[in-house]
């Protein structure tokens, strides 16, 4: 099982962007997805989940109103749609899927992971 994660790259500050998470190997419909991020020199942190369902979705408190997540028909893949973005968004972002329908911001309670995308947002 592998998850992978695309849409990264440069752009300034107030751009939007789109990323795609897209899995080999198995189908994630029962599952919840989140996207976390990793900035240079700091801890990942939790951007935003969604259920198995798509009927339910969580958001950092630093993205809401600015980012969205959602999802094809609950399966893969799954989109992070980026707007009015900020320097401090700068990080690689990865995506995730727990073996629960249900959203959790803890990365640890995420059972599979792919390899990030970087997004540079420049001022």
């Amino acid at each position: 099982v592998q998850l992978q994660a695309s849409g990264g790259g440069l752009v300034q500050a107030g751009g939007s962007l789109r990323l795609s998470c897209v899995a080999s190997g198995r189908t994630f419909s029962r599952n919840a997805m989140a996207w976390f991020r990793q900035a240079p020199g700091k801890e990942r942190e939790f951007v935003a989940a969604i259920s198995a369902s798509g009927g339910s979705t969580k958001y950092a408190d630093s993205v809401k109103g600015r980012f969205t997540i959602s999802r094809d028909s609950a399966a893969i893949p799954v989109y992070l749609q980026m707007n009015s973005l900020r320097p401090e968004d700068t990080a690689v972002y990865y995506c995730a899927a727990r073996d629960y329908p249900n959203t959790v911001v803890d990365a640890t309670l995420y059972d599979a992971w792919g390899q990030g995308t970087l997004v540079t947002v420049s001022s």
